[in-house]
């Protein structure tokens, strides 16, 4: 049965009328939109060869595709199942190769938290010289929202595990992490994870966007990993008799009851369930009455259950591993996602220590230079020269100067133990605490091939390249998936079933066994109750010669049938709801690399004015010092034009720093980022950089002199 059946339209007039609305969006979108229906049912790449297959006929289900935007869809960019140890979390262990395995722990290994050895070599003479590739590198070693998602990957693959044993699935996180302070960056909030694969969450997703009928339909029989099961129990009884009469005069009949009782449950993808029993007692009593002491019985019954029509088919029982294989796509393009923005994150703390490096550096130089006019005019006022004001002035601003440079220690000495928590897991080491750090690279103007990309070419990169846009495909490919197991949960149950068994009994003739009551009982002659050996009885047990056989139906019919409708009609509503918030991810991403491109144009002409401004600012005040020198100027407007180029610097280093952190934005924003800094992925998931990025568009800092820093107890 075709699931696609539970959404066409109670009334012919108002089918037909949707039909001929989709054929004529057909028609005009034909070839954009078979190829966003054959990549959203593609990435097959993800997918077990058996699963693989079921998606490659067209069915009439992908007509659905046809409300979708017919817009770029994003391909995998990642290799598939990055993992960061070597142990594979979901594969499981077999009862052949590994049966003590079967029943042992797991052992994951411990988390480290310690520095990288890399972090160690930077520090030369209490200080850490750091290049962007330094700082980049370390993150991907050390940072801890790396080191967290990097946990999401094994964790999605106990999922895949779990669903090819029949199990609900738990959900296999991939929201960002972001618990490193500072440099935010901008992006998008992840769609994936949500609340797994399990029918009784009821969880909201990510953006306002509703999750809970994810795993929709009947759950796939359970015990797909057969089961064994053994009872055995020794059961000795003292039976105390109220009549006499039936006991041949024993006031207390001694029973002695053994039992050993075999059990095997297997269910099937195909929505079977098989039910093996065998039960044996054996049975020793003085009670007269019983002709045979040991008492031996055995009943075997196999019984074979097969869903007619809810649960049943391969693919319904199955639906829980491909949404297990998207789950873990989902964790992947996540721990992608949590790279990126990391990475972008890593970035814009360095730009900030930058600035704040090169504002102390032009604070100590504007501090220098009011000093230098402070003394000056002490001696004119000695000699005469010099009003008593203007010394005051000079004065003045030499304590406004020192003010400004503390202010700048702090917010360096801060901006350093930002960046040291970003690129370090262990803070406690004194040298690393104490080091201080000298950032060596310097943004170049140079144009990257980013900024003489037109806006569409960059806009399209983006939607090929964006996780964000892969984690809203494969949610919606999940919800299809759920969609066809609530419409399977429509369906009424039909069991039909069929069961074998037979009945065996063995023994040797009870030593109390006798004939009649009272009085008149005789001890039973040997011979009268013939012995029956354990190799007869279990002869008798499987030679049809006391067989019990049958087949039967079990129907289940709701008359209301509301869970099962509400379940239906929330699964088809929020993959509707999936449907918009993927069009509008698409518009999202397509604004923000518009005014991301936008705003990088403009940050390279200010940075341009910006450096007008501080030659000629700097110029003035020099002329301006001969001027005075020579007494056609004063001190007020010696000091006027050294804050104007103290002005100016500040402007000069916003304007750089901005410069810097929107281009790296417009990488992350059109996902090319670890393409560009040449970030391999398996060296970002295992947390062991083999080769250091390498980040374009960078210029070595000029010498000069290290500024003067607090002590680490406080302000000098």
């Amino acid at each position: 049965m075709d699931w696609l059946n539970s959404h066409r339209l109670s009334t012919r007039d108002a089918k037909s009328r949707e039909e001929r609305r989709l054929q004529t969006s057909a028609k005009k979108n034909s070839s954009r939109l078979r190829a966003t229906a054959v990549a959203l049912l593609g990435l097959t790449t993800a997918m077990p060869p058996g699963l693989m297959a079921q998606n490659t006929k067209p069915t009439a289900g992908d007509k659905i595709y046809q409300d979708l935007p017919a817009t770029p869809v994003p391909a995998p960019t990642i290799p598939l199942f990055l993992r960061s140890t070597r142990t594979d979390y979901g594969k499981a262990r077999t009862f052949w190769n590994d049966l003590p395995g079967l029943y042992a722990p797991v052992h994951a290994p411990r988390a480290s938290f310690m520095n990288s050895v890399r972090l160690g070599d930077l520090i030369h003479d209490g200080k850490i010289y750091l290049s962007l590739s330094d700082a980049l590198t370390m993150a991907l070693e050390n940072n801890y929202d790396i080191a967290i998602a990097r946990y999401n990957l094994d964790i999605a693959d106990t999922d895949v595990l779990r669903a090819r044993a029949g199990a609900v699935l738990l959900g296999a996180p991939s929201a960002l992490v972001t618990n490193t302070l500072g440099g935010a960056s901008q992006t998008l909030t992840a769609t994936g994870g949500g609340p797994g694969g399990s029918a009784a969450s009821a969880a909201t997703g990510f953006g306002g966007i509703s999750q809970s009928a994810d795993g929709a339909g009947p759950l796939p029989e359970a015990n797909i990993d057969p089961t064994v099961t053994t009872t055995i129990q020794l059961e000795r009884a003292n039976l105390p008799q109220s009549n006499i009469l039936f006991s041949d005069g024993k006031s207390v009949l001694n029973q002695n009851t053994d039992q050993y009782n075999f059990g095997y449950n297997q269910g099937f993808f195909w929505g079977s369930q098989l039910q093996v029993t065998l039960t044996n007692s054996r049975v020793t009593t003085d009670n007269p009455f019983f002709p045979y002491s040991p008492l031996l019985t055995s009943v075997f019954k196999a019984q074979l259950t097969q869903h007619l029509l809810q649960g049943a088919g391969w693919w319904v029982n199955r639906r829980l591993i491909q949404e297990s294989i998207y789950d873990r796509r989902l964790s992947d393009s996540g721990f992608r996602q949590q790279v990126l923005y990391t990475v972008n994150q890593v970035e814009n703390i360095y730009w900030a220590l930058v600035s704040a490096y090169q504002d102390l550096q032009s604070k100590e130089r504007a501090l220098e230079q009011s000093t230098q006019v402070a003394s000056d005019d002490r001696k004119q006022l000695a000699i005469g020269t010099m009003a008593p004001l203007d010394v005051i002035t000079a004065d003045s601003a030499v304590a406004t100067d020192k003010q400004a440079l503390i202010s700048s220690q702090s917010n360096l000495e801060y901006q350093q133990l930002i960046m040291k928590q970003a690129i370090a897991r262990n803070l406690n080491d004194p040298v690393l605490t104490n080091a201080q750090i000298i950032p060596t690279d310097r943004v170049d103007l140079s144009p990257l091939p980013e900024e003489s990309e037109s806006v569409d070419d960059l806009v399209q990169t983006a939607f090929k390249r964006r996780p964000e846009l892969e984690q809203a495909t494969l949610s919606l490919k999940k919800d299809q998936i759920t969609l066809r197991g609530a419409r399977n949960g429509l369906l009424p149950i039909v069991d039909a079933y069929a069961f074998y068994g037979s009945s065996a009994l063995g023994g040797s003739q009870s030593p109390d066994c006798s004939l009649g009551f009272g009085s008149n009982a005789a001890q039973c002659p040997p011979g009268t109750f013939p012995t029956i050996h354990t190799a007869t009885a279990l002869n008798n047990l499987f030679n049809s010669s006391a067989s019990d056989k049958g087949v039967g139906f079990n129907v289940t019919i709701p008359l209301g049938n509301r869970v099962a409708q509400a379940q239906q009609s929330r699964a088809q509503l929020e993959y509707r709801q999936a449907q918009l918030r993927l069009e509008q991810l698409y518009t999202q991403i397509r604004m923000q690399v518009v005014n991301q491109k936008f705003a990088l144009v403009n940050d390279r002409a200010a940075v341009q004015a910006a450096e007008a401004a501080q030659v000629f600012n700097q110029q003035s005040l020099d002329d301006e010092r001969k001027k005075l020198k020579l007494g056609a100027s004063t001190t007020a407007l010696v000091l006027q034009q050294a804050r104007n180029l103290a002005v100016a610097d500040d402007n000069l280093i916003s304007a750089q720093a901005a410069y810097a952190r929107d281009r790296a934005e417009l990488f992350q924003l059109v996902a090319t980022t670890l393409e560009h800094y040449g970030i391999n992925m398996q060296d970002a998931t295992v947390g062991t950089v083999s080769a250091q990025p390498v980040v374009p568009g960078l210029r070595p800092a000029k010498p000069s002199k290290v500024p003067t820093m607090p002590s680490p107890g406080g302000m000098q």
